[in-house]
This record gives C-alpha cells, sequence and structure tokens, in this order.
C-alpha cells in the first residue's frame, strides 16, 4: 500500500490516491475519498490512471479482476 499521483477520470487531472493492489499493470486498485476503484498503470508515461466514476467497487475487499482479497 503506497500513495501515488494518478489522474482521476472526474477531475480530468491529477490527485493523491492509494494504491491498495497492483497484480500488473491493469489490475491495479485505488482508493480516493474513501472509496475503492479500480484503476490502470500506464508504464509509458508512469501514470496510474483512477476509474472513480465507472469502476467503482461493490465488494470492498475483493478484487474484481484476480479475486485476492484486499486489506
Amino acid at each position: 500500500m503506497f500513495t501515488a499521483k494518478a489522474m482521476v477520470h472526474s477531475l480530468k487531472s491529477q490527485d493523491t490516491v492509494t494504491i491498495l493492489h497492483e497484480k500488473s499493470n491493469n489490475d491495479v486498485i485505488a482508493e480516493y475519498n474513501g472509496q475503492r476503484y479500480t484503476a490502470i498503470f500506464n508504464p509509458f508515461v508512469c501514470m496510474y490512471y483512477v476509474d472513480d466514476i465507472y469502476g467503482k467497487l461493490q465488494n470492498l475487499n475483493q478484487c474484481p479482476i484476480c479475486g485476492d482479497h484486499i486489506a
């Protein structure tokens, strides 16, 4: 778990988020404003992209992609 600058979809700008789970570039879970969302990491620009519009997680303790438990 660590904090990082990320592009937040609804803001269309950067903000600080907490990365909770990262299994691959396309399997990232981030926490922003107390809610968990899906995210991706773009290695070409070294930036996380958090989808706080369509990527809100209903089951806050499980990754929807790999099924891992998230603390």
